[in-house]
């Protein structure tokens, strides 16, 4: 849980200053322009809401700009205990795996509004350990569903957040 929090708020935090003129700017996330990205991440933060409430799987909305507060949402529902216990009705998967997917996307899709908005990021080393340790054990499901790229070859001896993100598709070197 403090993983999730402070990796959700570094990128509510990024959120918050992304100026207008930012919106349609290119991301590392091929998928997205800094608004898709953003729309993304409030469907990521309603969905995991609602699965840490043993809820159904949700539907993408429309963009509505107000991310930092459905990620307060978000980490609310999973402060509480019994959001941890069990497997997701919704998605059959524990609810610890479900956790973590979150945490890469916060820790990843960060990385990806910084970039593209020139805003400084620096993960949270912890939560890029646990991510590239999770991301290795479901990279292939990852990729078969469509969530990850192809790998980008990084050399072995890389800081692990490049080794995280070229094994799930992305250029650590990527500039808009």
């Amino acid at each position: 849980m403090p993983l999730m929090t402070r990796s959700t708020e570094r990128t509510a935090g990024l959120v918050r200053a992304i100026r207008q003129e930012q919106l349609r700017s290119l991301t590392p996330c091929a998928k997205f322009d800094v608004q898709g990205l953003i729309n993304h991440l409030e469907w990521v933060a309603e969905m995991f809401e609602s699965l840490a409430r043993k809820g159904p799987n949700v539907e993408q909305g429309p963009y509505a700009g107000d991310f930092p507060e459905r990620a307060e949402r978000t980490l609310a529902a999973w402060s509480r205990p019994e959001a941890w216990e069990g497997a997701s009705p919704a998605m059959g998967l524990p609810m610890t795996a479900l956790a973590h997917m979150y945490l890469v996307d916060m820790v990843v899709h960060g990385w990806d509004l910084a970039r593209a908005t020139g805003q400084e990021y620096e993960p949270d080393p912890e939560a890029v350990s646990r991510s590239l340790d999770f991301t290795g054990q479901m990279v292939e499901m990852g990729r078969q569903r469509g969530v990850f790229g192809p790998p980008v070859a990084v050399p072995d001896d890389a800081p692990q957040f490049d080794r995280l993100l070229g094994v799930i598709g992305r250029d650590p070197s990527w500039t808009p």
